[in-house]
């Protein structure tokens, strides 16, 4: 009997599970029906900034083809959204009035952006109403309004410090456009970086010709006579005028369908470590809208478990693990299924933001400082190790680097300006390798007497969100890839954050220096 299964949503993480699944469906063995309200297929949504301001196209952002999902087997349904999900019958209710039914169901539902609630903006989740000239930059119809704010030479007000608000605001300066970053608190990326990273930060991004509003707190959009967006009211009675309002305000896991129909939510969609939800065998869901947090109340794991990280790289390997699990149920394999390793938890994630003239790198816990003996003597119990924290600054010159470690084992990292530093200190954190013991070693990397470094490790990992080495890239190189297009069809790496293209650019021509000489 062909398995019937059903994905709803459409998005990156949607279109790699449906990749992994396509054997299944062209042996017979799965029956797929994948549900888009968008009516596009897959495409990359961190890269949208990018198409924004005219560095990639739509064609490049794709990630999946439906006319040739089609073609395989898979009923693709664009457009089109559910209206409810009927657990008893085992059906989802279409607004088309279909209702195909299902043995296993997968939510793949993403999050939806964060509409603040200020004067002027009707926040309601499901359906926000913003005025003209006002865009969360989130698909691409938000994309074409950035490209015309910036093929114009407008003013942007970026609100919200976070990674994609940041990115999206250098990018847009970078082209011409006149930016001011508005965010509450001391500095950008406050829920990520120490106060130090943090200066040094925002006096780059000025350097890079972003204005930043710090400390600010926002009341209210005026708009003008057109209805459209004139400037962002601040409690202070200021304004800060514009042509185009960027809200980057974060995101939240869509679970409006899931709760509906009763099952438990929690910051996302409670799933076991099977990807299962709670108390319902046929129902899974990965990405942004599945927390896994088990029933068990003695798991140690699920009890200090954060909620969905918002990532692309842990949805890709859910992703890739559910396909196997469901394709071993409907080959009939049951027992070989349940058999299967549980999915592994996710190590901590590493924020990265790069732009022409700026380089910062984050990761773990940054909050204590050197001398804060309380912060660096709380976790030192039963023979546990205190933290130590290393700290250097030159804000003059935009450099700023703080390792934080037990046991000589990296636990947190900033690093602002130091690019070679950052990308060693990276490796460490993610290997769990202990830090040299002079740590003026790792700053000399960005010294001038290092202008020519030694070979990074090839067996590293180039691209996190993927999870690809520097070795696979190079293979494909020698494979006659050329471009990064060209690399990112055969390995999948850079397909994610973007954040890797440079370093994938440099592996590819390094691969034809060499062949050239």
């Amino acid at each position: 009997m062909t398995e019937r299964i059903v994905v709803v949503g459409f998005g990156p993480v949607a279109a790699r599970l449906i990749d992994e699944l396509l054997p299944a469906v062209r042996s017979g063995i799965v029956h797929l029906t994948v549900i888009g309200e968008e009516s596009e297929a897959a495409y990359n949504r961190v890269l949208v900034a990018d198409l924004g301001v005219g560095r990639t196209t739509a064609a490049a952002l794709a990630l999946a083809d439906a006319a040739a999902l089609v073609a395989d087997g898979v009923d693709v349904r664009l457009g089109i959204r559910v209206r409810r999900v009927d657990r008893a019958r085992q059906q989802v209710v279409l607004t088309d009035g279909s209702s195909p039914g299902y043995e296993r169901l997968v939510f793949a539902t993403g999050s939806r952006p964060v509409i603040p609630n200020l004067t002027g903006l009707n926040p309601a989740p499901a359906a926000p109403v913003l005025p003209a000239r006002v865009t969360a930059l989130r698909d691409l119809r938000d994309a074409s309004k950035l490209r015309a704010a910036v093929a114009g030479g407008k003013r942007l007000v970026v609100l919200g410090g976070g990674v994609l608000g940041l990115e999206t605001a250098l990018a847009a300066a970078e082209e011409g456009a006149t930016v001011t970053v508005v965010h509450n608190g001391p500095h950008p990326l406050g829920r990520n970086i120490d106060r130090g990273g943090g200066a040094v930060l925002a006096a780059s991004l000025r350097n890079c010709g972003v204005r930043v509003a710090g400390n600010a707190r926002s009341v209210s959009v005026e708009t003008a006579a057109d209805g459209g967006f004139s400037a962002l009211l601040l409690d202070d009675g200021s304004a800060i005028d514009g042509e185009l309002l960027v809200l980057s305000c974060g995101v939240r896991p869509r679970t409006e369908l899931a709760e509906g129909c009763g099952l438990s939510i929690g910051a996302g969609i409670w799933v076991d470590h099977k990807l299962r939800a709670h108390h319902e065998p046929h129902i899974f869901a990965i990405g942004d809208c599945a927390e896994v947090r088990c029933p068990d109340p003695e798991c140690m794991e699920c009890r200090t478990a954060s909620g969905p990280s918002g990532l692309v790289g842990p949805g890709w390997r859910q992703a890739e693990w559910l396909a196997d699990y469901l394709t071993l149920l409907g080959s009939g394999a049951g027992a070989e299924a349940e058999a299967l390793p549980a999915l592994p938890a996710e190590q901590p994630g590493v924020i990265v933001l790069k732009a022409r003239g700026m380089n910062v790198a984050v990761a773990g816990a940054v909050s204590a400082d050197p001398w804060d003996e309380e912060a660096l003597t709380a976790g030192a119990v039963n023979g546990r190790a205190p933290l130590q924290v290393a700290q250097w600054a030159d804000p003059g010159h935009g450099r700023y680097v703080k390792m934080t470690t037990r046991a000589g084992v990296l636990e947190g990292l900033v690093a602002v300006g130091m690019p070679r530093a950052a990308a060693e200190l990276v490796q460490l954190f993610e290997r769990g390798d202990e830090l040299p013991a002079d740590r003026s070693l790792l700053l000399r990397l960005d010294g001038p007497d290092q202008a020519v470094v030694a070979a990074a490790d090839p067996e590293r990992t180039v691209c996190r969100c993927a999870g690809v080495s520097g070795t696979a890239i190079a293979a494909a190189a020698s494979d006659g890839c050329g471009t990064v297009a060209e690399v990112s069809s055969a390995t999948r790496a850079g397909t994610g954050c973007g954040g890797c293209h440079d370093d994938i650019k440099a592996i590819i021509e390094k691969h034809y220096r060499v062949a050239v000489a």
